[in-house]
């Protein structure tokens, strides 16, 4: 089921679906149907013109992003979540170039407020997948590095997603608060999941994305489609939650 979800999600995502709209023009040109090729290829680049247009991407994702504010100052708690992201292992890089930026921004936000605790626990989550070394544990040698006591961390190596990430930190919390750290656009959906599994949340989001560029290049930018690719991502994943009544 993991997988397949991972599959069918992949290709509702803005690039697939403006790439198919592109293909059928093909198709229709192919046999001579020139309307349908002309409506079809509207379609295609509208599609990427309108997605790629900053005001248009920051209005998909900033509904996500701003579901919860910023955590600026660090409540009293025992335990910090960081949500898994992604790696890739090559022992000839850094691990700062192993762990991709999106995972080190959350960790660095969780290591932000374990700094300004005293005996809390930092736990980091995520699975293997097709790599040698999971995730919580290439999370964990980053936090090492960044001077966090290794007996100061809990790993979860065996959580695929933000569900099992629920039900494998209730196990160790309990009915104790929490700060969860992850990326604004992934906090709705995470704070709905944990909040089912009765997790008392402090929502830290980090990693911002929906802000106006003024540069001239932001107005049209892949970086806006990426915008749009991370809240269609979410939007699928809250409707998959509700049908499968996890949130």
């Amino acid at each position: 089921m993991f997988v397949f979800k991972k599959i069918v999600s992949a290709f509702l995502l803005p690039i697939p679906i403006g790439l198919f709209l592109l293909f059928l023009s093909f198709i229709y040109l192919m046999f001579n149907s020139y309307k349908k090729a002309k409506v079809f290829l509207f379609l295609g680049l509208s599609w990427f013109v309108l997605l790629s247009f900053q005001p248009i991407s920051n209005a998909i994702l900033a509904p996500l992003e701003n579901s919860h504010k910023a955590l600026i100052e660090t409540p009293k708690v025992n335990y910090i979540l960081v949500l898994g992201s992604g790696h890739k292992s090559d022992e000839n890089l850094s691990i700062t170039s192993q762990v991709k930026m999106t995972a080190i921004n959350r960790l660095v936000e969780g290591i932000r407020h374990y700094k300004n605790l005293e005996n809390a626990k930092l736990i980091v989550s995520g699975y293997s997948f097709s790599d040698k070394n999971s995730h919580a544990f290439m999370q964990e040698q980053l936090a090492i590095s960044l001077g966090v006591k290794k007996e100061d961390i809990i790993r979860l190596d065996t959580t695929k997603d933000t569900k099992e990430e629920a039900v494998e930190t209730k196990k160790i919390v309990g009915t104790e608060p929490l700060i969860l750290v992850t990326s604004a656009s992934h906090m709705k959906r995470s704070v709905l999941l944990f909040e089912k599994e009765g997790l008392k949340i402090i929502a830290s989001p980090t990693n911002h994305m929906a802000y106006e560029d003024d540069s001239y290049s932001s107005y049209f930018s892949a970086k806006n489609l990426r915008k749009c690719e991370i809240a269609i991502h979410e939007y699928l994943g809250l409707v998959y939650s509700w049908l499968r009544d996890e949130i």
